[in-house]
């Protein structure tokens, strides 16, 4: 079977940012044009702006980052393709933690540890069977499945109702991974008071409807970055926007 090597250069244009024209970091993607972005240039420019950068179509009239997702596939291509990129964004998040005096999240130095042992595999050169290889995929999945996410970061929450069609949970404090998204909450709630869909839910900060996709982590540096724990949420009842 004939194998063609492919410079990296020649893929670069599919995994580079467009805003800041480095590789792609969290990977975060467009919903309506599949356009794919840095998460913190495209949260950035949707600060002020309500296109894609690449198409300019518009992506929400009022709520443009309810319409964005992070795209953990693409951010897992370009960390393969790239050499050392993972390592090094990884260095660089524990140095600024570290800088701010905090613990390094779990979920960091798990990467930091995958990232490493990836990079000695391809520098000793072993290679693995398919059957090895899935045994091992079921093996960590399966260890990650006993963990919870409880090495992950953690992320404080309040669950606030602010509709009297829906009563209030009995605990309104919950903590889980900052990994978690706003759909994850929803499907929590809806079995907390036994509502026959989670889709009849919005999920609310700071006034303004989530998107299910975004994860707590993102909500957490997107509008409560300079407030104390715990980030406060409402629910309610969905209303359908016009």
């Amino acid at each position: 079977m004939l194998t063609r090597k492919i410079k990296l250069w020649d893929i670069n244009a599919h995994i580079t940012c467009r805003l800041c024209n480095g590789y792609l970091i969290d990977a975060t993607t467009v919903t309506e044009c599949l356009h794919t972005f840095c998460r913190s240039c495209l949260v950035k420019y949707l600060e002020e702006n309500n296109t894609c950068p690449t198409c300019r179509i518009v992506i929400h009239q009022s709520h443009p980052l309810q319409y964005i997702g992070h795209d953990r596939t693409m951010q897992d291509i370009v960390y393969k393709l790239v050499p050392g990129l993972q390592e090094a964004e990884m260095k660089k998040q524990r140095e600024f933690y570290h800088k701010l005096g905090m613990e390094v999240p779990g979920d960091i130095k798990g990467e930091t540890c995958s990232a490493k042992q990836h990079l000695d595999s391809h520098r000793n050169g072993e290679t693995k069977a398919d059957e090895n290889i899935n045994k091992e995929t079921s093996e960590e999945k399966q260890e990650e499945d006993n963990d919870y996410h409880r090495s992950d970061e953690q992320v404080s929450i309040c669950l606030e109702c602010n509709s009297s069609k829906l009563r209030g949970l009995k605990r309104k404090w919950i903590r889980c991974s900052a990994q978690a998204t706003v759909l994850h909450l929803k499907k929590f709630i809806a079995k907390k008071l036994n509502l026959s869909s989670f889709n009849e839910l919005d999920i609310l900060c700071n006034e303004e409807i989530l998107g299910k996709d975004h994860t707590l982590k993102f909500v957490v540096v997107t509008r409560w970055r300079f407030k104390k724990a715990p980030l406060l949420l409402h629910y309610r009842p969905k209303m359908d926007l016009l």
